[in-house]
């Protein structure tokens, strides 16, 4: 994993190299004493990680942090480190793995370094799983829409949504209504490039026109469909979402 290291306080900062230079499968980048070097080092480098300091001059970690979530491509994991822990609260609200008292417990280190792991490896797991279906391709679809089975290429299914205990399917043609869940729907598309933005949404990624960030490390997409249709992506689904289209 690629580490980038925010703290302004040399001695912390050296502790914290220390430990992450003793992990073999860590490659530290270029660190950084301010919010504002932090934003420009991230853009350089592209961690995979951040171990952030809350307080720093100029741009605090969470501001820094909050800008980066903004910013286009696959977002990196963030390790809160400070000496107070009444900080916590507002560094999970933007899904940091972890949050790190100084000084520093070894004990406590290597729990967080595990949490990183299985992080790391779950993005890898659900990035993988979508190429597979990319490359495994079924042949027709049969829905019932309670009168009748259309068949349906899934190549034309834009996305799906659960609407009033309906599922709407929508095509180039025409939006098909079925009772079958999305669950059901998502399980019947195995070997396609579909994907989950949202909990209510289903998308075909190769229907996917532009990404574009909303807020709180959110964003959206909008569709190839003739109203462009714009759906939310969470923050987690974004960072499945840009390691597909970054393989």
């Amino acid at each position: 994993m690629r580490v980038l290291i925010a703290e302004d306080e040399q001695l912390v900062r050296e502790e914290l190299i220390y430990l992450l230079e003793r992990e073999e499968d860590v490659t530290l980048c270029p660190e950084a004493t301010t919010g504002d070097e932090l934003i420009t080092l991230y853009k350089e480098n592209r961690p995979d990680v951040i171990f952030l300091d809350v307080q720093m001059p100029g741009k605090s970690g969470i501001e820094a942090a909050k800008e980066i979530l903004k910013d286009e491509g696959n977002p990196p994991l963030f390790i809160f480190t400070t000496a107070y822990d009444e900080y916590a609260v507002e560094a999970f609200e933007i899904e940091a793995v972890d949050y790190l008292l100084k000084p520093y417990d070894e004990r406590r280190f290597q729990e967080t370094m595990k949490r990183l792991r299985k992080k790391l490896a779950q993005q890898e797991k659900e990035s993988k799983e979508m190429r597979l279906k990319q490359n495994s391709r079924t042949e027709k679809l049969l829905i019932d829409d309670g009168e009748k089975m259309i068949v349906l290429s899934p190549e034309s299914i834009y996305y799906a949504v659960p609407n009033n205990r309906m599922l709407e399917i929508h095509t180039e043609q025409k939006v098909i209504y079925s009772r079958m869940t999305l669950q059901e729907l998502e399980k019947k598309l195995k070997g396609y490039p579909f994907f989950r933005p949202h909990r209510s949404y289903l998308v075909n990624i190769e229907q996917i026109q532009e990404i574009t960030p909303w807020f709180n490390g959110t964003s959206n997409i909008k569709l190839k469909d003739k109203k462009k249709t714009v759906i939310p992506v969470s923050r987690s689904a974004k960072r499945v979402l840009f390691k597909i289209f970054e393989r």
